[in-house]
């Protein structure tokens, strides 16, 4: 078979995606307070065949201005909202971010793998690090030094893992004759100490069919890329354009190459917001209304509260290239950097096309347009696959489904069915 082509939906659950006038757009439902939404939602992207769906997660507002002019927000907990969207469906995979800042490891496991197996396998953990101390405040915590970050995390993320393969097959027992219940034989227990956190025991819920969540990261700094390269089954990535697409996939296969991996383990997927029209100028004017409805007073202090950065202290006119980011998160100000660099920006442009598309492409024009810019990406090893972001909802997911999957079904770069009934197999395929 040939190689084939991975989409994940990007969610969040509020009124923003990656672009900030979404809930603006006059077909936009703002149902995202709705169970029965999510649920239809879900159903779509499973009747697309998309490998899955994760929601990005924000746990806090960012700060006054996106609270208060519908900025990219966190309105509800995405956890019980898996659980839902997990029951209107039966294949695709169900993604979850959860930072591990603040939370410790057991709760963390504890949760991601009752609901792998209530859903047979199909959870994935986004596993992010925060940079906003506003998150921080509401645990009652002080941010780590960035350089401290992704230490945290990997140890939150190795006991968690210990945790999932603390039982072994045949474990739980269930002989009603003889009233074993479980073979203890057959179960570990977890005895780490570290520098962040520390468990000991034995974990308590039994393994998925898939035996444990899918892994997935996004990190962009040189030490977020080495996590990746060392965990990460899924990466998501911002990326502006081909080259720069393909710099990244390249660096990051010779990343899992030496973490002694095999590249193939690790999927690089792509940002991208496509905007799909009957022709190829009603999709660049749907592009052009949508755009022009983002609000001009959430750029700078979204952008700002994305890198951990007060932007506003910069004049708007001074070249992006020129303003430093030590205190936040590096590695996304480095992407902002390098979707900028070739433009030369000021830091008004910069924000106003970051709260546009997060800088990502906007793949925009006819079904079969959009198909062959997916393909360009996709067949000149720029990425694995995509995240696909909407800029209506559900519209956009629904357009896509319709009008775009069927023509790379066709090709024969995208799936006509599920190859098994876990997250895990799908991704392998």
């Amino acid at each position: 078979m040939s190689r084939q082509m991975k989409f994940v939906a990007f969610l969040m659950a509020g009124p923003t995606s990656h672009h900030h006038a979404m809930w603006r757009h006059p077909q936009t439902e703002n149902r995202f307070l709705d169970p029965v939404f999510w649920e239809s939602l879900a159903r779509t992207l499973e009747a697309g065949k998309f490998d899955g769906f994760f929601f990005a997660d924000v746990l806090s507002f960012y700060n006054e201005t996106t609270m208060a002019r519908g900025g990219q927000m966190s309105l509800l907990d995405p956890i019980p909202l898996v659980a839902i969207m997990a029951r209107a469906t039966s294949h695709i995979g169900l993604g979850v971010t959860i930072s591990t800042s603040f939370q410790e490891p057991y709760a963390i496991a504890r949760v991601l793998s009752s609901l792998d197996v209530l859903s047979g396998g199909r959870i994935a953990w986004n596993v992010v690090t925060s940079a906003i101390d506003r998150e921080a405040q509401l645990f009652g915590e002080a941010l780590l030094p960035r350089s401290e970050r992704y230490d945290r995390a990997e140890e939150v993320l190795k006991v968690c893992l210990d945790f999932w393969t603390g039982w072994a097959d045949g474990a739980l027992f269930l002989d009603k004759e003889s009233g074993d219940f479980i073979d203890e034989a057959k179960m570990r227990r977890t005895d780490i100490t570290g520098k962040y956190v520390a468990a000991k025991g034995v974990f308590t819920v039994p393994p998925s069919i898939q035996r444990h969540p899918v892994i997935m990261q996004a990190g962009s700094s040189p030490r977020g890329r080495d996590f990746a390269a060392s965990y990460a089954e899924l990466v998501f990535t911002l990326q502006h354009s081909l080259p720069d697409m393909q710099a990244f996939y390249g660096d990051m296969k010779d990343r899992a190459d030496k973490a002694g991996r095999s590249p193939d383990d690790c999927a690089i997927l792509v940002s991208v917001d496509p905007i799909i029209g009957e022709t190829e100028s009603i999709a660049r004017e749907k592009q052009a209304y949508i755009n022009d409805l983002v609000d001009p007073r959430l750029a700078i202090p979204f952008m700002s509260a994305h890198i951990g950065v007060d932007l506003s202290q910069y004049p708007l006119d001074r070249p992006i290239n020129d303003i430093p980011a030590e205190a936040g998160s590096r590695g996304s100000f480095d992407v902002i950097l390098q979707a900028t660099k070739a433009s030369n920006l000021t830091l008004r442009e910069a924000a106003k096309h970051f709260a546009t598309s997060e800088l990502c492409p906007q793949v925009v024009g006819t079904p079969e347009s959009v198909a062959d810019q997916l393909q360009e990406f996709f067949d000149n090893k720029g990425c694995d696959g995509f995240i696909v972001t909407a800029t209506e909802m559900p519209g956009s997911f629904e357009a896509f489904t319709r009008s775009v999957v069927p023509i790379l079904q066709k090709r024969g770069v995208f799936r006509k069915k599920y190859p098994g009934s876990t997250l895990r197999e799908t991704i392998q395929m």
